[in-house]
């Protein structure tokens, strides 16, 4: 059946169109230095991970679904590069019809091979000269954008990376904020207290989080990038950092760094926030701290007694200082809780539920050191 003229006409304002929104969505991702919507690379996103949830689904070991799931992003970014161009190749086609004397078949065979080489001596006039000509280029440009996308992604990986393997020391791995004070006060064992390093350490993870918030937003695939040790997760370090600053406020008032602990924490709250909404999370605007949390006053106290057990000073008792707890903690559990969900970052403990119920990692703790004589 011979198409119409004016059906062959209206394929290519489709097709036109398709061309100028992967366009778009080839520049908002890579080249524009903020979050930019696309629904192509939301949408590559949500298939890549929904395909992943089936595929670990079955496995129970998490050692086992994070070796599985450290291919996630990469997978994403392959998937999203493959999106483009085959996006590409269907608009052009749609754009090279009306030029052609055969079919729409034609116009396939002739705008793929376009994608990958510059120039055509099939083509026979001005216009259908044109488009193969912005095809090529348009190709070229795709894969050269994207292979000059990878090491900002690694940059970025490898920083956040760092500064999540320096605090391992500090906070367990994988980390948890009780621990992370309790280490810190303990000092290996040293005799000495280092909980004056404490105010460097949250201005530290305040200048961390923006990195995080703006990195993560703008290439939001860095956000599947995982950990090289299967219990170490960017997304668990920043909550342990968190809960030490809530901790310490709320039990030692008089004692705690406390402009340093309320911008990091702020600074916490924003990243976690920020990202949540570039993940498409259902998180609020602003949260409620009267609506409470999901942590048990049971566990808080566990919390307690580990910071006892290394006599950390502490000024309240836990009944008073467990609503002040509550106030800070609610600025950012929810939307740290939906991204650990999202990402299956490792279960630590004080980081919510996972798809897949298992108990809560505790950190791995070396041997007792021995104080100086």
């Amino acid at each position: 059946m011979v198409v119409p003229l004016i059906g062959r006409v209206i394929a290519a304002v489709v097709g036109g169109l398709l061309v100028l929104t992967v366009a778009a969505s080839v520049i908002g991702t890579i080249i524009v230095p903020r979050p930019v919507g696309s629904w192509l690379s939301r949408l590559v996103d949500r298939l890549a991970t929904g395909a992943y949830r089936l595929v670990v689904a079955p496995i129970a070991d998490y050692q086992r679904r994070d070796r599985v799931l450290a291919g996630q992003a990469a997978v994403i970014l392959l998937a999203q590069l493959i999106a483009w161009l085959g996006m590409f190749f269907i608009g052009y086609s749609l754009l090279l019809w009306p030029f052609l004397r055969a079919g729409i078949t034609s116009a396939f065979t002739t705008a793929g091979p376009a994608l990958w080489e510059i120039g055509s001596t099939s083509a026979q006039g001005a216009a259908e000269h044109a488009i193969l000509d912005i095809a090529s280029l348009t190709g070229i440009v795709t894969i050269t954008l994207q292979i000059a996308y990878l090491p900002t992604l690694y940059s970025a990986f490898n920083r956040r990376e760092t500064e999540v393997a320096l605090l391992n020391a500090r906070a367990g791995v994988p980390s948890w904020g009780p621990e992370l004070l309790a280490r810190t006060h303990y000092a290996l064992g040293t005799g000495v207290s280092t909980v004056d390093t404490l105010p460097d350490l949250y201005a530290q993870w305040e200048r961390f989080a923006a990195d995080i918030a703006e990195s993560h937003t703008t290439y939001l695939p860095l956000v599947r990038f995982r950990s090289p040790r299967p219990k170490s997760s960017w997304v668990i370090a920043i909550l342990a950092v968190l809960d030490s600053a809530a901790l310490y406020l709320a039990l030692s008032p008089q004692s705690a760094p406390v402009v340093q602990a309320r911008l990091c924490l702020r600074g916490g709250f924003l990243c976690f926030e920020q990202i949540a909404r570039a993940m498409g999370l259902n998180v609020p605007e602003a949260p409620d701290p009267g609506a409470g949390i999901s942590l048990s006053y049971n566990e808080f106290l566990d919390a307690v007694a580990r910071m006892r057990e290394v006599d950390f000073p502490i000024e309240r008792d836990p009944a008073e200082a467990w609503p002040e707890f509550v106030g800070w903690r609610a600025n950012y559990e929810q939307a740290a809780y939906a991204i650990a969900y999202a990402v299956d970052a490792v279960p630590a403990l004080w980081s919510g539920p996972r798809r897949r119920s298992q108990p809560a990692v505790a950190p791995i703790r070396p041997s007792p050191g021995r104080p100086p004589k």
